[in-house]
């Protein structure tokens, strides 16, 4: 099964490390509306290109990060809308894994559920403003070779096991 399979998450960083720098070198930004520029077309274009977050080790926002950019949004727009894209799709999961566990849930951990997601918001924003100011200053080259390295050790290390 994919889900269990360490090669495949190595093999998918460093597939995806190199589909970053190859959109990073031939993306050409049609277009730097900022988010509220994209049209509807191109957006749920980007959504699809999301589902490629389904392969172990296909991260969900750099997928719809390259998605964008492939389809001609500047890298800015690309990472917000990205960060934006990601509230209905962690609010649905979250949603649906208390659903599931709803009978396992007291009152008091409702509370730390709701504290806990209080303080990830807040380290998000941060992060996020990080992460914003280095991919406007230096691009994504950094973190796509970050992915290959990562994996090819993973490779590396799981072929010595």
């Amino acid at each position: 099964m994919m889900l269990e399979n360490a090669v495949i998450v190595a093999w998918a960083l460093i597939i995806g490390g190199f589909a970053i720098l190859v959109v990073e070198k031939f993306a050409k930004p049609l277009e730097a509306g900022g988010v509220a520029g994209i049209s509807f077309r191109k957006s749920a274009m980007i959504g699809v290109v999301q589902c490629l977050a389904m392969i172990p080790g296909v991260s969900r926002s750099g997928a719809t990060i390259l998605g964008a950019m492939a389809l001609g949004v500047d890298r800015k727009t690309a990472a917000e809308f990205s960060f934006f894209l990601a509230v209905p799709t962690l609010a649905g999961a979250t949603t649906l894994q208390m659903f599931k566990h709803r009978s396992e849930i007291t009152a008091d951990q409702l509370g730390y559920i709701g504290l806990g997601s209080l303080v990830s918001f807040v380290v998000a924003v941060v992060v996020v403003k990080g992460f914003m100011a280095v991919v406007t200053r230096f691009g994504f080259a950094p973190f796509a070779w970050y992915q290959i390295v990562v994996g090819a050790a993973a490779l590396v290390w799981l072929s010595m096991r």
